[in-house]
């Protein structure tokens, strides 16, 4: 198999397939599409989900708080909790793992999160620090938001611009790579995009206002999150590629290096499937604090495609991230 995520139909075929043990508690179980698990604790549910960072080297602490605490967040739920298991190679310095630290304290600040422990090692087992986070929220059973709940006719919002993580990772990691083929300005303006990584305050507030189903955008890109928000629940989707906002720094790298910006990691957007009649409503509560979102597309009944100018295409499933044919 390639670099990245195992592919749906290994998910499919090899690991769901072989969860056969289920209890009565669990209310939100593994699948296609969807951020978390759901455990019931009678009026209240604990969410949780849990990520690796693999793909980055600078900001690896703060990235790791980020990427699991989004996923709580795309079930309209605020993070409490985060537990962090650091593997680190051979070499590493007393140094170094103060700085990962610092970091992921600064991150979990925040975003009003507390590290609630987990585990740290040196290991030959790996070449680069490797991160994995497990991130635990609250919520109301009723109140329940999943990737799964789209429905026919919902308008498809994300909030931000497609590719901000992996245009971030790499003004950072491959600057001197880029110092040949882009300005200084677009290196130093990708990298602040590492500012706005967080989902947390747009999830809550869609939580609050009511939509149907949410997924944050990570491994695969833009169009790999649409995809999976249509396959989770098992519906269709209609993207309009022309509306997808994508920053100039962004495009510039990604042409640089003959990368996909729609397929690129993009950690820091959020895509939702919004009933018609609160769509402006919220709109304009994320704008009042600071957040861009953009109607990109529909949930439809069968098809998934992408509609650019007079053309139609087929939507595929995400495959290995763009991210990892550079880093």
């Amino acid at each position: 198999m390639k670099i990245g995520k195992v592919p749906t139909e290994v998910l499919r075929e090899v690991v769901f397939k072989n969860i056969k043990h289920k209890r009565p508690e669990v209310l939100v179980r593994p699948g296609i599409g969807e951020d978390c698990a759901v455990v019931d604790f009678e009026e209240n549910v604990c969410v949780m989900s849990t990520d690796p960072i693999t793909g980055a080297v600078k900001d690896i602490g703060s990235l790791s708080i980020h990427i699991s605490c989004n996923d709580v967040a795309s079930n309209g739920v605020e993070p409490i909790g985060v537990m962090m298991t650091i593997l680190a190679p051979v070499g590493t310095t007393k140094e170094d793992l103060d700085y990962v630290m610092k970091e992921a304290n600064k991150a979990a600040a925040s975003i009003n999160v507390e590290i609630i422990g987990g585990h740290s090692e040196i290991t030959d087992a790996v070449n680069r620090m490797v991160i994995s986070t497990t991130a635990i929220g609250r919520q109301r059973k009723k109140d329940m938001v999943t990737s799964k709940g789209a429905k026919v006719g919902d308008a498809v919002i994300m909030t931000k611009h497609g590719g901000l993580e992996g245009a971030a990772i790499i003004a950072h990691d491959l600057e001197k790579v880029l110092k040949d083929k882009v300005t200084e300005e677009t290196i130093k303006s990708a990298k602040a995009f590492g500012e706005e990584i967080s989902v947390v305050k747009e999830g809550v507030l869609a939580g609050k206002i009511g939509v149907h189903g949410m997924h944050d955008v990570t491994e695969g890109g833009i169009l790999g999150a649409l995809w999976e928000l249509a396959e989770a629940s098992n519906l269709g989707i209609e993207v309009y590629e022309d509306k997808i906002p994508i920053r100039p720094e962004t495009l510039e790298i990604c042409k640089a290096l003959s990368i996909n910006p729609l397929r690129l990691i993009s950690s820091g957007v959020m895509v939702m499937a919004v009933p018609q009649e609160k769509k402006n409503s919220l709109m304009e509560i994320l704008e009042t604090v600071g957040i861009k979102a953009t109607e990109i597309g529909k949930i439809t009944e069968n098809e998934k495609i992408i509609v650019k100018g007079n053309s139609i295409q087929i939507l595929e499933a995400p495959e290995t991230d763009e991210l990892y044919k550079v880093i």
